[in-house]
């Protein structure tokens, strides 16, 4: 009856010690998720930038031709 239970508590503690870096894992995948998140959004409004300027610049070059 010792092997079995000593079994079962060595599994429980494998189980545990995997926990920890999956958590650590959870966590570091959240954190990079919101950094995707916030480059994504500055992508975003430098393309509108872009966009914006390139028009601008089209617009003046239209009334600069001969």
């Amino acid at each position: 009856m010792l092997w079995p239970m000593f079994a079962i508590a060595l599994g429980f503690l494998g189980i545990a010690v995997l926990a920890v870096p999956a958590v650590r894992v959870f966590v570091e995948v959240r954190r990079l998720s919101g950094q995707v998140a916030t480059a994504s959004r500055r992508i975003a409004a430098a393309t509108e930038d872009l966009e914006r300027a390139a028009a601008d610049l089209a617009r003046t070059g239209r009334g600069m031709r001969p």
